[in-house]
């Protein structure tokens, strides 16, 4: 069963919260943030290759290639909540979080620069 897509104005709305007060943004804007900048990113470059974990609060699959359906995929970026949404809205690059060791990326396909930030 699909998710219910979130819509467009709470997602940014709750980007914008979190980028306005990072260290006060609640749990729950926190994580309608992650989930929405997720669901632009999987809806943006469409495909199972590469599975982006943001935990706790969501994981997606991205990338066109090859598909991925069980077990551990071969190419996974995972980051933290204030790592995800830097990226997502460009206030970290991704060279420097790979540099900085925020991002944990593995396998050949494992690298976002071309498709953020999100929110140029």
């Amino acid at each position: 069963m699909a998710r219910a897509r979130i819509d467009d104005g709470l997602g940014r709305t709750a980007v914008r919260a979190y980028q306005a007060d990072e260290a006060g943004a609640s749990r729950d804007t926190q994580a309608l943030a992650v989930r929405y900048t997720l669901q632009l990113l999987a809806e943006q470059a469409e495909g199972n290759t590469v599975e982006v974990r943001v935990p706790p609060f969501g994981a997606t699959q991205c990338i066109a290639g090859p598909r991925h359906t069980r077990g551990t995929p071969p190419n996974v970026v995972e980051t933290d909540v204030a790592t995800w949404l830097g990226l997502a809205t460009g206030a970290l690059a991704w060279a420097d979080g790979i540099n900085s060791g925020r991002i944990h990326a593995s396998g050949q396909r494992a690298d976002l620069s071309a498709e953020l930030p999100l929110f140029p």
